[in-house]
């Protein structure tokens, strides 16, 4: 594992950020802990980067605990963060001269090539630069150093789609030998790529699980009945945001398996008429899980 965490909290004063977070992050993989603005994605990294220290539990990344991170260990970690600080009275050329000699492992070659990638104005002030083209320049200096571990954190919020499918293929094109471990809410733009995803709701992780078999077992359901649909008094566990409406009842599946589905239908409904199944994109999944977790009153 090239980043555990076990039992993890953190608090701020009286409020708890994160509460019983573990999780694990196999080397090679690109995990995206997903969760809405507040569920403590960006703690949770902060942490990861010895920013911010566990109030408990044990956090290792690499596999050395994060409150034992150096600098040899950080020479290994690229870390873009939506709002990172660069030096704004620095123009481009001079900041990558200044950051250059900290890394023993910088390809000026790499370097070279993604500023032509993204047309980066070498003289021009970071100040004077758009967000998107702060964001490109934030990782170029996190990638031309060839990482073990790349961070990412909220790094496609606020930018065009344009410059978030430019900085996505960036990404793509150097991942054969790096870990990318990403934070954000805009899940559209991480579905096509990422391998492993953890759903963070209001400090507690609901489930980590790889796309694959999340994107298996997870399934719209829409039943129509021969009659105006009664719902049930319990709906089973695995069934999530339900409704009904006339003849009609929805509810998505989070247990999914087609060889089982007529049998749980005529359990729970009687006579059906019609079944309509459908995948579902990483957004509403989310939506889903997250709509049920307000319902429980979490």
């Amino acid at each position: 594992m090239i980043i555990e965490a076990r039992n993890i909290e953190k608090r701020f004063g009286p409020s708890e950020a994160l509460s019983g977070l573990s999780f694990s992050v196999d080397e090679g993989s690109v995990y995206a802990l997903i969760g809405a603005n507040g569920a403590g994605k960006t703690t949770t990294i902060k942490m990861m980067m010895n920013i911010l220290a566990p109030t408990r539990g044990d956090l290792t990344v690499m596999g050395t605990p994060s409150r034992e991170l150096t600098s040899r260990h950080l020479n290994q970690i690229g870390y873009v963060s939506e709002n990172q600080v660069l030096p704004g009275q620095m123009a481009v050329g001079t900041y990558l001269d200044y950051v250059r000699p900290f890394y023993s492992n910088w390809d000026e070659a790499l370097e070279k090539a993604m500023l032509r990638r993204f047309n980066l104005p070498m003289e021009r002030k970071i100040r004077a630069l758009s967000h998107g083209m702060r964001i490109k320049l934030a990782l170029v200096a996190a990638l031309a150093f060839k990482p073990k571990l790349l961070v990412l954190d909220e790094p496609f919020s606020g930018l065009d789609p344009l410059v978030r499918d430019d900085l996505v293929e960036s990404v793509l094109s150097h991942a054969e030998d790096l870990t990318i471990f990403i934070s954000s809410h805009e899940l559209n733009d991480i579905e096509g790529f990422v391998s492993d995803v953890g759903f963070l709701n209001q400090g507690r992780l609901l489930f980590e699980e790889s796309i694959e078999v999340l994107n298996a077992r997870v399934r719209s359901i829409r039943v129509t009945l021969q009659s105006p649909a009664r719902p049930p008094d319990t709906w089973p566990r695995a069934w999530i945001d339900p409704g009904t409406s006339g003849n009609v009842a929805s509810f998505v599946h989070t247990a999914f398996a087609e060889d089982q589905l007529a049998s749980e239908m005529a359990t729970v409904f009687g006579d059906v008429k019609f079944v309509q199944v459908e995948p579902m994109d990483l957004r509403s999944i989310f939506t889903a899980f997250a709509r049920a977790e307000q319902m429980t009153g979490r």
